[in-house]
């Protein structure tokens, strides 16, 4: 495995790596050597600062947790060399070099699998059997919201520098923070409108630090999503109607809640009393290497990213231009 990136979430991916069984031998970390965090658990690795030397190595999957701006790139060059893919989202700040990276990744016949950890949450998890189930009946509206201070991020580091707050890097809350765009449009089918504002008051930074998105689903649906760098304390959760009930979510607890009108009771169901936050990335990553075995198929696709990418982008056009934009 190669690691691409060794800021904070790639880090986390060399600790958990580990953790499930690799030996330090199989793993590979290609670095710019910039990161804020000492770099002693590095120790025992391979270390490359060359992309190109480090996919000399020929690992048969890539995991790329660099800043946003260098995915794309990055993602091209591993696909070429005929390396699995494991992309942290988004994909791009960018959809130029989109259709190649597909068109490589489908020549090759490539696993691609895109980092949006909430699919593993299960809580959300649970939401989407209920839903699959018909539980609420129809789905009516969604809504989602995150506010999460960015300061308190990497508390050891200038924010303002951190790639969540750089244009040039793919910043901003609207691709930082594009969790709940991928899994509503998971649990609620797909988006093709889409109408934003944006905000830059919240915190001196160049990128927008607060983002109100509606949705438009193909389904006649509507959907909100309010996502912001300032809000403390944090606050992350998601809110479903349906004809026959409804359904609520808050990441504080993980709790699912489903309310059935013909019962008029909730159902609330529990995450496990192991689960914490680092177990979702355990399981993308068991998953991944599952993929890769062939005994899976990937539960969020290229396709998903770029979808997911795209909503992102038409959200800023959206606020830029201020209209309703198709997407």
């Amino acid at each position: 495995m190669l690691i691409v990136g060794f800021g904070s979430i790639g880090r986390r991916h060399l600790r958990n790596l580990r953790a499930l069984g690799w030996q330090d031998s199989e793993i590979i970390v290609c670095r710019s050597g910039h990161s804020t965090l000492p770099d002693h658990e590095l120790a025992g690795v391979t270390i490359e600062y060359d992309l190109a030397k480090a996919l000399a190595h020929q690992p048969t999957a890539t995991l790329i947790a660099n800043p946003t701006s260098l995915h794309l790139s990055t993602a091209l060059a591993a696909a070429r060399s005929g390396s699995h893919i494991f992309i942290e989202k988004p994909i791009s700040h960018t959809l130029d070099g989109i259709d190649e990276l597909r068109q490589v990744v489908d020549e090759k016949a490539l696993v691609f699998f895109v980092g949006f950890q909430f699919r593993f949450h299960p809580g959300l998890r649970q939401i989407k059997r209920w839903l699959d189930e018909g539980q609420i009946g129809r789905i009516t509206s969604v809504q989602a919201h995150w506010g999460e201070y960015l300061p308190d991020w990497h508390p050891w580091e200038d924010y303002s520098q951190s790639y969540s707050a750089r244009e040039d890097l793919g910043g901003g809350v609207v691709l930082t923070l594009s969790h709940p765009i991928d899994y509503l449009r998971w649990l609620a089918g797909e988006v093709d409108s889409v109408y934003a504002t944006l905000s830059f008051e919240g915190l001196d930074i160049e990128t927008e630090d607060t983002a109100d998105i509606h949705l438009g689903f193909a389904s006649g649906v509507p959907g909100h999503i309010h996502l912001d760098y300032v809000q403390r304390p944090p606050c992350h959760w998601l809110h479903i109607v349906g004809t026959e009930g409804s359904m609520r979510w808050d990441n504080a607890d993980g709790v699912a809640h489903c309310y059935r009108a013909a019962a008029q009771n909730w159902q609330s169901v529990t995450p496990a009393e192991e689960f914490e936050r680092n177990v979702m990335f355990m399981d993308e990553l068991r998953h991944f290497a599952a993929c890769i075995r062939a005994e899976a198929t990937s539960l969020c696709t290229l396709q998903d990213g770029i979808r997911a990418l795209e909503i992102c982008i038409a959200a800023k056009q959206s606020a830029a231009q201020k209209r309703l934009l198709d997407v």
